[in-house]
């Protein structure tokens, strides 16, 4: 089962990043301060299937690596501490910021200074996911070190 579970919550979590940091890019680029707004009021929102699935990612790839030994488990093991932090530190702080910010029509440079961070706090985040997901396919055999 929990072989099942986590390529599951990794791939809805890493989703929900790379949807969070997506719209927020091509809204801040494309959209009006309405459609800013309105995604910037819908992100924290999604943090309740964000958590659920990181906590999930979590607990189950503990369970697996109480198995497994070698470099790939090393790699994403000391990854983790660094995603978690970053989220918890950077991400959901500024989520939760410029919702508020948003919410209030306040779209000053203060607003934009957090953005920035976001973006590439966000950024940071999809690539080392990214990089735990190879990592995981290699594992599983799904990805060979050549196809890589």
């Amino acid at each position: 089962m929990t072989k099942t579970i986590h390529p599951i919550a990794g791939s809805i979590a890493l989703l929900t990043i790379l949807t969070f940091w997506v719209s927020t890019a091509l809204s801040e680029l494309f959209a009006s301060a309405s459609v800013v707004t309105t995604v910037k009021t819908l992100i924290p929102w999604g943090f309740a299937i964000l958590i659920p699935a990181l906590a999930a990612v979590g607990i189950s790839g503990f369970r697996l690596t109480k198995k497994r030994r070698g470099p790939l488990v090393d790699e994403k093991r000391k990854r983790m501490p660094f995603i978690a932090a970053n989220g918890i530190l950077i991400l959901i702080p500024s989520a939760l910021y410029l919702s508020f910010k948003a919410q209030a029509g306040a779209f000053d440079m203060s607003f934009y200074t957090v953005q920035a961070v976001e973006l590439i706090a966000g950024a940071v985040n999809i690539a080392l996911l990214g990089l735990n997901m190879r990592d995981g396919l290699r594992l599983t055999g799904k990805l060979s070190r050549r196809s890589a």
